[in-house]
C-alpha cells in the first residue's frame, strides 16, 4: 500500500516506494482501484504558513495557485478517477483560507507534530473543520520535518482522525532547504525558487489527496499512486522570466510535474 511519502527527493525514482499491500485491485491503465473512499466534489485546499513567512513572495504565489488550478485542463486529469460507484472526481478546487502559525510545535516537526498543527488550527477555529478539504502545513526553510524531508521525500499526503473527523492533510516544505533534493530548477518563473518549487509539490499531493486521501485507493502495483507515477517529469516546457514553465494558471507561469491519465492504457500528460 502506498504510505503518501511515495514519489522521494529530486533523484532517480523508486528509492522511497513502498510494496503493495494484499488489496485486490480493479481497473486497468496502469493504476489501480483498491476500494477506498475519494474526495467527490469540490475540495477545499487550506494554507497553514507554519514558521517565518514574512516578506516571502511565496505567500502570494501559493496563493495565486491554489485559486486558479481547480477546473483548469491539468487539475481535470482527475476527473479520471472515480469510486465503486462510478462517481468521478470533480475537477473543483476551492482555496478556502489560510492561516499563520509562529512555530508553535518548534523547527523539527514529526509526522505526529504535522498533524498537532492541523488539530491545533481547526481545534482553535482557525480553520474550519471540512472533511472535503486538505490542509497544506507549509514550512519555511528553516523547518525540518524529522522523519525525512529532503533525504526521502519533498512533501507527503495522509489522513488522520482530527475532532472525531476522517482528515486529510499534507506537509510541504521549502525547498530553499534543500535545493539540490527538492527543487526542479534554481530560478522560477515567479522569481521565488522555493515557491515555485513548492507549486508543484503541492499539485502533486493534491492530486493524491483527492484520489488515494486514505491510502486505500487508487495505485500501482509498487504502491505509487497517480502522482508518483509521473514525479519529475514535466513534458512539453517554455521560457518565462528566465526559467522554464509548462502553464499558465491565472496571470502566473509555473512548472508542474505531469499527472497520470487513467484512460488509453495510461500516461502521464499536462491535460487529458
Amino acid at each position: 500500500m502506498p504510505t503518501g511519502k511515495g514519489w522521494g527527493q529530486r533523484v532517480p525514482p523508486g528509492l522511497a516506494k513502498q510494496p503493495p499491500g494484499n488489496a485486490k485491485p480493479q481497473g486497468n491503465n496502469g493504476i489501480f482501484y483498491h476500494g477506498g473512499p475519494l474526495i467527490l466534489g469540490t475540495t477545499n485546499a487550506y494554507y497553514i504558513w507554519y514558521g517565518n513567512w514574512s516578506g516571502n513572495t511565496a505567500t502570494t504565489i501559493l496563493t495565486d495557485f491554489a485559486s486558479h488550478i481547480g477546473g483548469s485542463p491539468y487539475f481535470n486529469i482527475n476527473t479520471t478517477y472515480y469510486d465503486g460507484s462510478n462517481t468521478h472526481v470533480s475537477g473543483a478546487v476551492n482555496y478556502a483560507g489560510s492561516m499563520s502559525d509562529n512555530y508553535s510545535h518548534g523547527t523539527a516537526l514529526s509526522d505526529a507534530g504535522v498533524q498537532a498543527v492541523v488539530a491545533d488550527a481547526i481545534s482553535s477555529h482557525a480553520l474550519p473543520l471540512d472533511t472535503n478539504g486538505v490542509y497544506f502545513v507549509l514550512t519555511s526553510a528553516d523547518v525540518n520535518e524529522t522523519s525525512g524531508f529532503c533525504t526521502q521525500y519533498c512533501g507527503w499526503h495522509t489522513h488522520g482522525t482530527i475532532s472525531g473527523s476522517d482528515i486529510k492533510y499534507s506537509f510541504v516544505g521549502n525547498p530553499d532547504r534543500c535545493p539540490s533534493a527538492c527543487e526542479a530548477q534554481s530560478t522560477g518563473p515567479n522569481g521565488n525558487a522555493g515557491a515555485d518549487g513548492m507549486a508543484s509539490i503541492i499539485a502533486h499531493e493534491l492530486e493524491e489527496a483527492v484520489t488515494d486521501p486514505d491510502l486505500n485507493a487508487w495505485y500501482d502495483h509498487r504502491g505509487y499512486e497517480n502522482a508518483d507515477k509521473c514525479a519529475w517529469t514535466f513534458g512539453s516546457t517554455y521560457t518565462a522570466n528566465g526559467a522554464y514553465a509548462n502553464m499558465q494558471l491565472g496571470s502566473r507561469n509555473y512548472l508542474i510535474q505531469q499527472q497520470w491519465v487513467n484512460a488509453s492504457g495510461g500516461f502521464c500528460a499536462l491535460s487529458q
